[in-house]
């Protein structure tokens, strides 16, 4: 099969989970509209998607997610007040979200899994090679780990993952990657993944983390493939098939992520992540450290 090397300019973000584990505030508030400081999580991973060139962005949405659309759409009302008050601050922040991307959306529908979400976006990706953002990981943005991607696969074709190192008692958290090395020591050739194995089943401690660049092949696996763990579509089932025979759609590679990575999925790393970006902005962080420091003290 003829590996693709068309320049790559769309990002397919999942949004269509019910976010249980912050309930009550996401009862009626989708968790990606949730507050990391003072902007909704879904927007640091627009914002990176549109970093690393990718200008097309289509969000796979579902019932109650109407909130993310009004949210990078244009606030008429709101933008006509600020100009009145002459508050060009706030409107250039609030005008930021709608001039971001072109941004698309379509419902999931029947919720079966992150490769059923994905394979919702083959209409509008068409065969193209794309970028797979997960929400819940907000990579920093100093650390341009999708462009790295995006290089890698340029580079190679097929497709390619995130991989990080994490504590082997962790991995049966996540998706697991059997690897093995390359001429470059921050890239590897994926030889198998393994949806969060057991700890003594783990080829390596090597985790898939939420950023994915993949060749248009992947759609035709993932047409194929049956029900994994969970009773859902596995992305991870679809890429372990391209890894296995690279003649399906090319060779999976994976790109070694040590930079600084946010959890918002977990509600202890949520809080940890709205810390430590806030203490890092130059417009919050002198007095929020201060009183951080203070505060820490005498709770000690």
């Amino acid at each position: 099969m003829t590996q693709s090397r068309t320049r790559i300019s769309k990002a397919v973000i999942p949004a269509a989970g019910l976010g249980t584990r912050f309930l009550p505030a996401t009862k009626a508030t989708p968790k990606e509209m949730l507050p990391v400081v003072d902007k909704p999580a879904i927007q640091y991973v627009v914002e990176e998607a549109v970093t690393a060139g990718l200008s097309d962005v289509l969000m796979i949405t579902g019932r109650n997610k109407r909130p993310l659309e009004d949210h990078f759409d244009r606030n008429y009302e709101l933008e006509e007040t600020l100009t009145r008050k002459g508050d060009d601050t706030r409107l250039a922040r609030v005008q930021e979200s709608s001039d971001l991307a072109t941004m698309h959306y379509v419902r999931q529908g029947d919720p079966r899994g992150l490769g059923h979400a994905v394979l919702c976006a083959a209409p509008h990706v068409g065969d193209q090679p794309f970028a797979v953002l997960l929400g819940d990981d907000l990579i920093d943005a100093r650390d341009p780990l999708l462009s790295r991607m995006v290089e890698v696969q340029e580079q190679h074709g097929g497709s390619v993952i995130a991989l990080m190192e994490v504590d082997p008692a962790q991995i049966h958290l996540y998706g697991c990657a059997a690897v093995k090395p390359t001429e470059d020591e921050t890239v590897v050739q994926v030889t198998g993944l393994v949806e969060k194995p057991d700890h003594a089943d783990a080829p390596s401690n090597y985790a898939v983390i939420g950023r994915y660049v993949l060749d248009p092949a992947v759609f035709d696996v993932l047409r194929k493939t049956k029900p994994g763990r969970g009773g859902e579509i596995q992305l991870t089932d679809a890429l372990q098939a391209l890894a296995s025979d690279p003649d399906l759609g090319g060779p999976v590679h994976g790109v070694i992520f040590k930079g600084r990575r946010y959890d918002t999925g977990d509600r202890g790393d949520y809080l940890r992540a709205i810390v430590r970006l806030a203490c890092e902005r130059e417009d919050l962080g002198p007095d929020f450290r201060d009183w951080l420091r203070s505060y820490v003290t005498e709770e000690m």
